[in-house]
C-alpha cells in the first residue's frame, strides 16, 4: 500500500483561504512526498501534539499532521506565524 493524504474538514477550510499560488504549491508538496515513499523523512517532529505529530515546511508556510497507517492526515495548514498560535 502507497503513502496517501488527506485533509481534515478544519485544515480543508485553511487550505481554501491560501492564495491560488500557495494552494498549488501546498498541493504539489504533498503529492511530491506521498509519492517518495517515505514521506516522514521530510517532516520535522512536533513538541506541541496538540497541533499534529510532525509538520512540513513549505517555505513560510507550515503543514501539520499525523499519520494513520500510510495515511497523512492533514491537521492544519498555515503561515508559520499564525499556525502554531
Amino acid at each position: 500500500m502507497s503513502w496517501i493524504w488527506e485533509f481534515t474538514k478544519e485544515s480543508e477550510k485553511q487550505f481554501k483561504k491560501l492564495d491560488n499560488q500557495t494552494k498549488k504549491r501546498v498541493l504539489e508538496k504533498l503529492d511530491f512526498w506521498v509519492s517518495s515513499g517515505s514521506p516522514l523523512e521530510f517532516a520535522e517532529n512536533l513538541h506541541d501534539f496538540e497541533l499534529g505529530s510532525y509538520r512540513f515546511r513549505i517555505g513560510d508556510y507550515r503543514v501539520t499532521f499525523d499519520v494513520e497507517d500510510k495515511t497523512i492526515v492533514v491537521l492544519a495548514v498555515g503561515h508559520r506565524r499564525e499556525i502554531y498560535k
